[in-house]
């Protein structure tokens, strides 16, 4: 017995008031999921740039780690979701220099419009090279911040020698 469109009948449901994937729908659902894995990508590559271990980390352990959880708590196939994470090793050397660009840009454009304080720090490195560091202190948000500006090996242009 047939019923009117959006109707049950006997308990079951209609052609008509099912939903049939449309473009919108088929495009929104598989573009959220490259979404997902694009940001679990930068949260990746910047807990590896937080770790200050080497970049190629995710594939000797983050990758292998991820696909046992999936595994085994989830009880999922991990290569469909591993492949929409992209973690190569350009891929996450990419990331991390696009990170500390955002972050050097921000930190510039700040100390011009506030006031700020700079250590010097001078060492030497192993075979006598000399290396400058530059530190600049300042306050945002109620908060006390020390960055580093920068790291010289070359210091003889900047020490006048």
């Amino acid at each position: 017995m047939y019923g009117k469109k959006g109707k049950t009948v006997d308990g079951k449901k209609t052609m008509a008031s099912q939903k049939r994937p449309t473009l919108d729908r088929m495009f929104a659902s598989t573009s959220q999921r490259n979404d997902d894995g694009l940001g679990a990508s930068y949260n990746i590559s910047l807990l590896i740039a937080k770790s200050g271990k080497p970049h190629t980390i995710e594939e000797k352990l983050i990758l292998p780690a991820v696909e046992e959880v999936l595994k085994t708590v989830f009880h999922k196939p991990a290569s469909d979701t591993i492949k929409r994470i992209p973690l190569s090793n350009n891929t996450v050397e990419r990331r991390i220099d696009e990170m500390s660009s955002d972050i050097e840009s921000f930190l510039c454009n700040y100390l011009q419009t506030t006031h700020f304080s700079i250590q010097l720090d001078e060492s030497t490195l192993p075979e006598n090279a000399a290396l400058l560091l530059a530190y600049v202190r300042f306050i945002m948000n109620q908060e006390i911040y020390e960055e580093l500006l920068f790291a010289r090996t070359d210091t003889k242009e900047l020490l006048g020698v």
